[in-house]
């Protein structure tokens, strides 16, 4: 999947006039690629219009419209449009309250690392998670955190002669696994792999 240049960006002004239609794209193309896991996880799969967008909204928020600040937030997201062989995904761990979040937080260290995807038959493909910065320490994880699932061509092969797809967590405080994933999301990711 190609990566974005300063060149797919729409000015300040244009994207004012096109904000509305475009977020309404990207909400319905996004609830093809969230995936719950269980009732306080989930996987928002990126993907080049989902970074598209995170871009365009940074650039209205903080109002940038010179080259180096563009730049800048384009090596910011475009490290997480997937390359053909993985799929990128931002992982959110969700509990409304406050006190309850910060509990959970501290009991599920390491979840990061028990996220798992699997096709059919294949062994479990665990995330790598947040190669961009460290997130966790020993006493707590954090609510959100960035993946990789690297797949081997014959597994994104296997998926393209429509394997079914597996998603979970094996966490021992928090264990869920999604089986099959459907098909819209699945049919969404297929699309990432080359």
């Amino acid at each position: 999947m190609q990566k974005l240049t300063r060149e797919d960006l729409l000015s300040l002004e244009q994207y004012a006039d096109e904000r509305p239609a475009f977020r309404d794209r990207v909400m319905a193309h996004k609830k093809n690629r969230r995936l719950d896991l269980g009732t306080n996880a989930a996987l928002y799969f990126e993907d080049r219009l989902t970074m598209q967008y995170q871009v365009q909204e940074m650039l209205r928020i903080e109002r940038i419209f010179e080259a180096d600040g563009i730049n800048e937030e384009l090596e910011a997201y475009n490290p997480l449009i997937p390359d053909g062989s993985n799929w990128k995904a931002t992982f959110m761990i969700e509990f409304p309250e406050a006190v309850e979040r910060q509990q959970m937080l501290e009991r599920l260290v390491g979840i990061e690392d028990r996220v798992y995807v699997q096709v059919a038959d294949f062994d479990r493909i665990y995330a790598i998670s947040d190669e961009d910065m460290e997130r966790a320490d020993d006493h707590k994880t954090s609510a959100v955190h960035f993946m990789r699932f690297e797949l081997p061509p014959e597994q994104s092969a296997a998926l393209q002669s429509g394997s079914s797809l597996i998603a979970g967590i094996d966490h021992e405080n928090y264990a869920v696994e999604i089986s099959p994933v459907a098909d819209n999301i699945r049919e969404s990711l297929v699309i990432d792999l080359d």
